[in-house]
């Protein structure tokens, strides 16, 4: 990929990340494996190096505490996208004030569209077909009765390597060093 994009992401390791992963692959069985995330810092090109990004995140990363957000109702961004998605409900401006913090050189891209945290569910191909996912995950959804909390102590810088093929690059803890200032 001559340009590559690249995110920051929450991967969601608990029952609802399985949740959400088995019902994407019931709504769109042809798209290929992607770990259910919260997203940070939305796909972008970088404005330096992968070094200095990452140096970035690391400091500041480092000065935010782990927190907790909870997980509403299942909602789409259609007209705009064919996206299903299941909004942050609780604590949502802990994600937008980390965004906010994060999205800065060389990690700086103006965003295409208002930030809004959300677990995705399934970006589909056509408006069409979104009605009938969109009702498939409502139900669905509302049917789960695990826990609907998401602990964020973790965050994985990605570089995408091709089309819907992301790559972890590095973890990024909040709230503590990833490497002792003696090591560097």
């Amino acid at each position: 990929m001559q340009n590559p994009r690249y995110a920051l992401v929450a991967y969601v390791r608990n029952p609802v990340g399985e949740f959400v992963e088995n019902l994407r692959r019931e709504l769109h069985p042809q798209l290929p494996h992607l770990a259910a995330h919260l997203t940070i810092l939305p796909p972008r090109l970088l404005q330096g190096s992968e070094s200095s990004a990452l140096e970035v995140l690391e400091t500041n990363c480092s000065k935010v505490d782990p927190f907790e957000v909870s997980l509403g109702d299942v909602e789409t961004f259609i007209p705009v996208t064919p996206t299903i998605f299941i909004r942050v409900a609780r604590a949502a401006y802990r994600m937008r004030e980390l965004h906010d913090r994060l999205n800065t050189k060389p990690l700086y891209a103006p965003e295409e569209w208002l930030y809004m945290p959300h677990l995705t569910i399934v970006k589909l191909g056509a408006e069409q077909q979104v009605q009938q996912a969109y009702e498939i995950a409502f139900e669905r959804w509302a049917g789960y009765t695990g826990s609907r909390q998401i602990r964020v102590e973790e965050l994985t810088f990605v570089r995408e390597e091709q089309e819907n093929c992301w790559v972890d690059l590095a973890p990024i803890p909040l709230g503590r060093s990833l490497v002792s200032p003696h090591s560097r």
